[in-house]
C-alpha cells in the first residue's frame, strides 16, 4: 500500500508539473476545444451534469458545460461535507455566485437545490488509458462514484490536458474507473475495458 502511495504522489507530482508549465492559452484553448467536440454520448434534456469549480490549473469545464446547459442540460457543482464521505451536489447556473467551501474551494449556496448527477465531469491530476486517474488524494470521487453507482447510473467523465496521461496508474480495490476522459486532443472510451 505505501509503495502504491508512494508511486502516486510522484505521478500526481510529474502530471501536476506538466500541466502547470501549460501557458494561459494553451489551457483556454484545451478548454474550448472540448467544448466544440462535446460529450461523445448524447444526453437527455434535464439529465444533471455536475462539473467543479477549476482551482490549481485544472481544465476549466465550464465552455463544456454552457454548451451542455444550451442542450438542456440541468448543471450541478460539488459540495465537500466531510471527509471520508460521498460529495453531495447542488444546482448551478453560468454567473450564478459561489461562495467558498470547508476546503477554499468554490461551492453553489447553501440553499441550491440538491441533485443528483447523471454526468460526473472530473478533475484530475493524471490519468492513464485505462480510465484510472489520479486526483489530490482525498478520494472524493472514488467514495462519491461508489456510493452513487450503488444506486444510480452515473457516467464518469474526467477532464484534463494530454500531457497529464500517464503510462500506467496503479489502482487499488476502492479507485473507480472513469468512463471517458476528455483532452484537447482527443476523446479516451473506457467502457469496454
Amino acid at each position: 500500500m505505501k509503495a502504491v502511495q508512494h508511486t502516486k504522489q510522484q505521478l500526481r507530482a510529474a502530471a501536476l508539473a506538466a500541466r502547470d508549465a501549460l501557458s494561459d492559452e494553451a489551457r483556454s484553448a484545451a478548454a474550448q476545444a472540448i467544448a466544440v467536440r462535446g460529450l461523445p454520448f448524447a444526453l437527455e434534456p434535464g439529465q444533471v451534469v455536475s462539473g467543479y469549480a477549476p482551482i490549481r490549473n485544472e481544465l476549466d469545464p465550464v465552455p463544456l458545460m454552457r454548451v451542455l446547459a444550451a442542450k438542456g442540460a440541468r448543471l450541478a457543482l460539488p459540495v465537500i461535507l466531510a471527509r471520508g464521505h460521498s460529495l453531495s451536489f447542488r444546482a448551478w447556473s453560468p454567473g450564478d455566485r459561489l461562495t467558498l467551501g470547508s476546503l477554499g474551494i468554490p461551492e453553489p449556496s447553501p440553499v441550491a437545490a440538491e441533485l443528483v448527477p447523471d454526468v460526473m465531469l472530473v478533475p484530475l491530476a493524471a490519468f492513464d488509458r485505462t480510465g484510472h486517474r489520479i486526483g489530490y488524494g482525498g478520494g472524493y470521487y472514488d467514495y462519491t462514484f461508489s456510493h452513487l453507482r450503488k444506486t444510480h447510473h452515473v457516467i464518469g467523465v474526467g477532464l484534463g490536458f494530454a500531457v497529464q496521461e500517464t503510462e500506467a496508474i496503479p489502482a487499488l480495490a476502492h479507485d473507480a474507473a472513469l468512463d471517458y476522459v476528455l483532452t484537447e486532443r482527443e476523446t479516451l472510451d473506457f467502457r469496454s475495458n
